[in-house]
């Protein structure tokens, strides 16, 4: 049965682009320094979990997390939850229940230390203000 998911994309303010020659979605995340690239990997099995991550991303919405997207919580899923298990063979309810059992703590504090690992922090630094920055007081 072929589902129409077009709707389903449109509904969570993630803004994705489909890719016929590759057959993956890309989904593109509005942040600070503009659009950002986010390869979903594992999209069929991203498709038939999609109805429990939006509920996961509805219940983070209710408890004050208003910018979460879909996208993030795949993520999350895939680099946290199953960094060790092979995703390929994982079955739908084992899925479902990993992406139900996500709590807004463990997720936020997930979402945080990836945004410091990922900033540059001093890419607006010029290098005479980084060499005054970095260089010891005498």
């Amino acid at each position: 049965m072929k589902v129409d998911i077009s709707k389903q994309l449109l509904l969570n303010s993630d803004h994705f682009v489909y890719t016929k020659p590759m057959h993956s979605f890309i989904c593109l995340r509005l942040n600070v320094k503009g659009m950002e690239k986010v390869k979903i990997q594992f999209e069929q099995l991203y498709y038939q979990a999609l109805p429990a991550i939006q509920s996961k991303r509805d219940e983070l919405v209710l408890y004050g997390y208003p910018t979460v997207m879909n996208a993030e919580i795949w993520d999350y899923c895939v680099k946290k939850k199953w960094r060790k298990k092979n995703i390929s063979t994982m079955r739908i309810h084992e899925i479902v229940n990993d992406v139900l059992r996500i709590t807004a703590p463990e997720f936020m504090t997930y979402t945080q230390i990836e945004e410091q690992r990922g900033s540059d922090w001093f890419s607006d630094l010029n290098s005479d203000e980084l060499q005054l920055l970095l260089s010891p007081k005498s």
